[in-house]
């Protein structure tokens, strides 16, 4: 009877060692499954999806073109008559498919700046948080004096000598976003460089390198993930400040930012043309501000 006893317990202690590793318990699917029942989450990702899918396919679909000027339907209300939907702008252009335009571009220049800021904010703060001493307090001095510089006279600087063009709007905010993400990245890798499977990789004479990118990066993941989703809505945020100032995306391309400054300024007799592009770029926010607390508490209930 001792003997079962004994037995017993050694095969719940094994299999309370084999759980995370059957099938369907892994981390990520642990994290998964805990994503799926925050029903904001969810629903944000959803809507999210449906908004990027309206701006890539919607002009496709739409029988107006972004910059043809319907003469007889110039500062028109919303309305089916004409399919203007969003009504029009004072040059009779629909304002729908222009949205959707402005909405294809904002994406694209938060998803493109993000994709290059947290891809230098990483390999930035990597090196450094692994590297130390005086490597370490060099780079992070040049994040410091990154963070004096203003932006925005940079910006105009930059628009006044190259022009204004689709590529300069995201290397811009590329060079003015990466900074923070340096800093988490840092962190962490100061926490990791420790750590026993670092150890062994420097024992047997892995390179510097491959420690970095091949070890501690993908122990990363999870923070830069969640990190990410909250970088974009800031980006995007920013290509609308500059293009509302003119320093952005211009005519005739469009973009959230252009088509809330055009608003604002007939707001008094058309504020559809200040309702309707404010509203898209405010859930689009909104939305990717709830998909980061869900990751956060998908990938780090702890931290709930």
């Amino acid at each position: 009877m001792i003997l079962n006893n004994k037995n017993d317990a050694l095969v719940a202690t094994l299999g309370q060692a084999l759980e995370p590793a059957l099938p369907g318990r892994s981390p990520w699917t642990a994290a998964r499954q805990r994503f799926l029942r925050n029903k904001a989450a969810v629903l944000s990702l959803a809507l999210l999806c449906g908004i990027t899918l309206a701006c890539i396919v919607g002009p496709w679909l739409l029988p107006h073109a972004f910059d043809a000027a319907d003469w007889d339907a110039m500062s028109q209300a919303p309305t089916w008559k004409n399919l203007h939907w969003f009504g029009t702008d004072e040059s009779g252009r629909d304002l729908l498919v222009r949205s959707l335009i402005g909405g294809r571009i904002s994406l694209m220049v938060g998803l493109l700046a993000t994709l290059a800021s947290v891809s230098l904010g990483i390999a930035w703060g990597a090196t450094a948080g692994f590297m130390g001493g005086k490597v370490d307090a060099v780079m992070m001095r040049v994040v410091d004096m990154m963070y004096a510089v203003p932006y925005l006279l940079i910006a105009i600087l930059m628009v006044t000598l190259l022009g204004r063009a689709f590529y300069l709007v995201v290397i811009t905010i590329t060079v003015f976003s990466w900074m923070d993400m340096a800093r988490v990245v840092r962190g962490q890798t100061l926490s990791l460089r420790s750590r026993e499977f670092v150890e062994a990789a420097r024992a047997i004479g892995v390179p510097t390198r491959r420690i970095i990118f091949q070890h501690i990066v993908p122990n990363l993941m999870g923070i830069v993930v969640i990190y990410t989703t909250v970088t974009v809505p800031g980006v995007i945020l920013t290509e609308s400040v500059l293009s509302f100032l003119g320093l952005g995306i211009q005519e005739p391309m469009t973009s959230w930012g252009v088509l809330i400054h055009d608003g604002t300024t007939v707001m008094e007799i058309s504020p559809w043309m200040l309702l309707f592009p404010s509203a898209l770029l405010s859930v689009t926010l909104y939305c990717f501000n709830y998909i980061g607390d869900g990751l956060r508490d998908a990938l780090d209930p702890k931290d709930r």
